[in-house]
Parts: structure tokens; sequence; C-alpha cells
């Protein structure tokens, strides 16, 4: 088998990470839990509206005003909760592959305009309705939702390997709009949640504190360390190629 098979479309950053993404990707494909593409994917699974419906339930989010989703099919049903909840929804142009990254919905906007909450749940969707904005732009954040492939109960987390939510929340903590304490969550099927040494973590990888599943909530009490914003230094040369503001911005913010 390939690297590129074994890990994934970004392979070879972190070998340990490839293998634990092959065996999640492999194991939600074997169980049938699975919904569409897993490989190189945050995967869709079965029963994604359950824990979508799971983390609604929870205080965290019944407080929150302002929410950030990952854009990824998997998080869909969580997008729709947090609009139909009355929140402002922020969520990124896939692959922040944008001058304008993010996407701005804001629930009352679009009833306003006669847009019905289900057609901007998905990309396609979103990025029609939704307003275009730059990280500056954006405002405190009371939730960061984040996709994963692997979890454990500890906190540790691991995406398709692009780097992107690490990213992300580094920028939001040097912009201010995330805190320390700022909810980091993701949803995802109980295949994905693996033993605890099966991820590792590193300085700048961004842990989670609750993981919420169709059949369980887990508040991880993580003991990892939380970022203080970007690593500049471990930022690939692929990711500068690929993100088209983020010199600019990394030049911005150290100014």
């Amino acid at each position: 088998m390939s690297r590129h098979d074994r890990g994934g479309r970004w392979a070879g950053r972190n070998p340990d990470k490839d293998l634990v993404r092959h065996d999640v990707w492999a194991a939600l494909d074997a169980s049938g839990a699975a919904v569409g593409p897993t490989w190189s994917h945050i995967p869709d699974f079965v029963g994604s509206e359950l824990a979508a419906a799971r983390l609604a339930g929870l205080p965290f989010w019944q407080a929150a005003g302002v929410v950030k989703c990952n854009p990824d099919p998997s998080q869909a049903p969580v997008r729709l909760r947090a609009l139909q909840d009355g929140k402002r929804l922020y969520t990124p142009v896939p692959y922040l592959s944008d001058d304008l990254p993010y996407v701005r919905l804001d629930p009352g906007e679009l009833t306003a305009r006669g847009i019905a909450l289900d057609e901007v749940a998905d990309a396609e969707g979103f990025l029609r309705h939704g307003t275009l904005v730059r990280f500056e732009e954006m405002e405190p954040l009371d939730v960061c939702v984040v996709g994963c492939v692997a979890v454990t109960r500890a906190g540790g987390r691991t995406g398709k390997g692009g780097g992107f939510a690490d990213l992300e929340l580094g920028i939001f903590r040097e912009l201010g709009w995330a805190r320390p304490d700022t909810p980091v969550v993701t949803t995802v099927h109980g295949v994905q949640v693996v033993d605890a040494g099966r991820v590792t973590m590193v300085g700048h990888d961004n842990p989670l504190h609750w993981i919420v599943t169709p059949e369980e909530v887990i508040e991880t009490r993580t003991t990892y360390p939380i970022p203080s914003g970007v690593a500049w230094e471990v930022v690939q040369p692929d990711q500068f190629d690929d993100i088209p503001f983020l010199a600019a911005l990394r030049d911005e913010l150290a100014g």
C-alpha cells in the first residue's frame, strides 16, 4: 500500500497520524458507518444528525451566540442546528482557498431574504447565500467546531492532515476571536474514537474540549496545552502556496 493510500492526500507529515487515519477510514468503510467518501476526507457518518442534536443540548452550546464550524458534510447537521437555534455562524471556504476565506451566515438575515436555513447547510448553499469575510472581519467566537478523522477521550485529535483546523484556531487566538477556554468541539462516529496512545499531540496541535457521537457526550477535561497562536515555523510551504492570503496575514499579525 502506498503512503498516499495509507495516510491520504497529505500523507508524510506525520507517519503515526497517517496510520491512525488509515485505520479509521478503513474501519468506517468496513463497519458501514461511512456516508460517502472517507479517504482523504473528514468523513461523514451514520448518525451525524443525532450527534448534532446531542451537541445542541449542551449548556455551552445553548448559551452561545456565535459559532464557527468546519465546512465538511459530516458537520452539515451542526451548521443547520446553529442557524435553527438563532446563532450567527462562520464557516470557512473549503481549504481556505479564497482571499476572503470565511462565510458569515446570520439566520435572521437569511430568513428576511426568504432563504430556507436548510438551503445553506451544505457548502454549495453557504457559498451562494452567505457573506464572504476576512479573518479580521469576524467577531469573538463562543464555540469552535472542528472536523476530525480520529479523536481520543483525552482530547487528542487529527484531521485529514492538511493542518487547516490548527491554523484557523491559531489565527483566531492571535486576533482575540477565541480564548483558551473557548470550547473546541467535534462530532464523530464512535468508530473514530481511538485509544489515547494512537494520536500523538505536539505543541502546535489544538486539543478538543468536547467530543459528541450519536451515542454519547465526552467531556475530555484535556490536559494538553492550548496553543496561544499560530506556530508559523511549522506552516508548510504548500500551505503558503495554496492559501492566498496566508503570507500577508502572517506579516500583518507580526507587525
